[in-house]
């Protein structure tokens, strides 16, 4: 789930199995004989939720990777491009010198 909000819902006899979840919130939910296995879900993820006759097994702890809402594949491209517009003077030089103290020297 991503940035899933649910709200006044009712999940019965449900299992939740290896779900991640990324800003996703219960909000005044009621849950009744339902299954959280390997999953992400923790208290904070319910508001105001009432949890009847449920189960955790596995419960995922610790760091999870989370991005905002507003990551976009277009910074990824953009620093990509200006790494290697950063390698450009070098490769320039280079060729140069090359050209000026021969290739078997430059390798050396």
């Amino acid at each position: 789930f991503k940035s899933v909000t649910f709200e006044d819902s009712l999940f019965k006899n449900c299992v939740f199995e290896d779900i991640t979840s990324l800003n996703t919130y219960f909000r005044n939910c009621t849950f009744v004989n339902t299954t959280f296995y390997n999953t992400d879900l923790e208290q904070y993820n319910f508001f105001d939720s009432e949890l009847i006759n449920c189960t955790f097994f596995h419960i995922r702890t610790g760091c999870q990777i989370s991005f905002n809402d507003d990551y976009s594949a277009y910074w990824i491209y953009f620093v990509n491009f200006l790494g290697t517009l950063a390698v450009l003077p070098g490769n320039i030089v280079s060729a140069l010198l090359m050209d000026r103290i021969g290739r078997l020297t430059m390798l050396g």
